[in-house]
C-alpha cells in the first residue's frame, strides 16, 4: 500500500518517514555557488557602472589579460640546470640558474636540460634490482663487454664513462644529436674497442690501465666533438678488466708463472749486482798490487845495476884493491850470520881432539828482536 505524504502521512503531519522523524541536518551548510556567484556579479557591477560589454569594462578585463599573458614569462632554472631560450623556435640565449624572464608564448619558450650534472653511463655491465639482498646488483652484458685484442685473444672489459654538457655547447647538445645517452654510450663503446684491437692482451691486464683510460678518453672527445654533440667526457673509469670467464683459470696460472718467473729474475740479477762488484774490486786490488811489485821489481833491478856500473867503474881504477872489498864483503855477508870457532893449529893447540862438538860447546845466544836465530841481523 503506498504512504501518501501530503500533510506528513499516517504518523503525523509534515516532512517525516514512517518512523516519525525527518531528516536532520547535520553540520554547518556549505556556501551556496550561486549566491557567490551574484555576488561577485554585484561587486564588478560596481566598478565597471556601464556593464561588462562597456568600453571600462573592456580595456580592464584586456588589461588583466595581458598583465597575466606578461607574467606567465617568468620562470625559475635549478642549480643543475641551464635555460636555453627559443625565439620563434631559435636559440637566441642561454641563462644561468635563478629566477629568469623571457618573452611570453608563443613569442618565446625556454628548455631546461641538466646541463651542469655530471652523468655517468656503464658499458659491459647494468644495474638490477635485486629483491633478495633488497638493493641492486651488477650483471654483466657479454655483448658489449668483450672485445677482440690486437694479439688475437679475447678480454672482457667494463667501465663507466663520466660526462657532461660543455659550458658553451647546450645549443649543439640539444639540436645536433637527438639521444645524447645512446649517442655517448655508442661512442665510448666504439673508441673502447678500437683501443683494445691495438693493443696486447698482457698489458691492459696488467699495468697499460691508465694509458689505455687517457687514450679512450682522447678519442671519444674528437669523435663528439666532430658530431658537434656539446658534450665534455670528464673520464673513463676501467672497472673490470679480465679474460673470459670460461679461460680465467688459465691465465691466472699463467700470469702466476710470469711472477714467479720475474721473482728469480730479480732475485738473480740482485745477486749479480753483490757479485760482480766484489769480483772487479778483487781484480782491481790484484791489478793494483802486481804493478807495485812490478814497480818495485824494477827500482831494484836499476839500483842494482847502477850499483854494478859504479862498482866496475872503480874496479877499472884500482883491480886489486878493489878485488880484495869484494871478497871482504861477500864474506861478511855470509859469515856474518853464524856462529864461528877459529883453530889457528899452532902449539898451543896439541891436546885438541880432533872430534869436537862446536854446536854444544859455544854458549847460545838469545835471540832479540831483528836477528836471526843463528845470530845474524835481518
Amino acid at each position: 500500500m503506498p504512504w501518501k505524504n501530503q500533510g506528513g502521512g499516517p504518523w503525523g503531519s509534515g516532512p517525516k518517514g514512517p518512523w516519525g522523524t525527518g531528516p536532520q541536518p547535520v553540520g554547518p551548510r556549505p556556501p551556496d555557488l550561486e549566491d557567490l556567484l551574484r555576488r561577485g556579479q554585484d561587486r564588478l557591477q560596481q566598478i565597471m557602472p556601464g556593464g561588462y560589454f562597456s568600453g571600462v569594462g573592456i580595456t580592464l578585463i584586456l588589461l588583466i589579460i595581458v598583465a597575466l599573458w606578461l607574467l606567465s614569462g617568468f620562470f625559475r632554472v635549478q642549480s643543475e640546470e641551464q635555460g636555453v631560450v627559443l625565439r620563434f623556435g631559435k636559440h637566441v640565449r642561454t641563462v644561468d640558474p635563478g629566477l629568469n624572464y623571457h618573452l611570453p608564448y608563443p613569442i618565446e619558450t625556454v628548455l631546461l636540460p641538466k646541463a651542469l650534472r655530471v652523468s655517468t653511463i656503464s658499458i659491459g655491465m647494468t644495474l638490477i634490482d635485486d629483491p633478495a639482498r633488497r638493493g641492486r646488483s651488477i650483471r654483466d652484458v657479454p655483448e658489449e663487454s668483450l672485445m677482440l685484442t690486437g694479439d688475437e685473444n679475447i678480454v672482457d672489459v667494463d667501465f663507466t664513462v663520466l660526462w657532461r654538457i660543455k659550458p658553451n655547447g647546450v645549443g649543439n647538445f640539444l639540436f645536433n644529436i637527438q639521444n645524447p645517452e645512446g649517442t655517448v654510450k655508442a661512442v665510448a663503446e666504439s673508441a673502447m674497442r678500437e683501443v683494445i684491437g691495438r693493443s696486447n692482451i698482457q698489458p691492459i691486464l696488467t699495468g697499460a690501465r691508465t694509458q689505455t683510460e687517457t687514450t679512450v678518453q682522447d678519442l671519444m672527445q674528437k669523435t663528439l666533438d666532430g658530431y658537434g654533440a656539446g658534450i665534455q667526457i670528464t673520464q673513463v673509469q676501467m672497472q673490470k678488466v679480465d679474460p673470459p670467464a670460461q679461460v680465467i683459470d688459465a691465465f691466472r696460472d699463467v700470469q702466476a708463472a710470469r711472477a714467479n718467473l720475474e721473482q728469480l729474475q730479480n732475485e738473480a740479477q740482485t745477486y749479480a749486482n753483490k757479485i760482480v762488484p766484489e769480483a772487479r774490486g778483487n781484480a782491481a786490488r790484484i791489478l793494483q798490487a802486481a804493478e807495485g811489485y812490478k814497480e818495485q821489481a824494477v827500482a831494484e833491478a836499476k839500483g842494482q845495476s847502477a850499483r854494478f856500473l859504479k862498482v866496475y867503474e872503480e874496479y877499472k881504477k884500482a883491480p886489486d884493491v878493489t878485488r880484495e872489498r869484494i871478497y871482504l864483503e861477500t864474506m861478511e855477508r855470509v859469515l856474518g850470520g853464524s856462529d864461528k870457532l877459529i883453530y889457528d893449529g899452532g902449539s898451543s893447540g896439541q891436546g885438541v881432539v880432533p872430534y869436537l862438538p862446536l854446536n854444544e860447546l859455544s854458549a847460545k845466544k838469545p835471540t832479540t828482536l831483528g836477528q836471526q836465530p843463528g845470530g845474524g841481523t835481518r
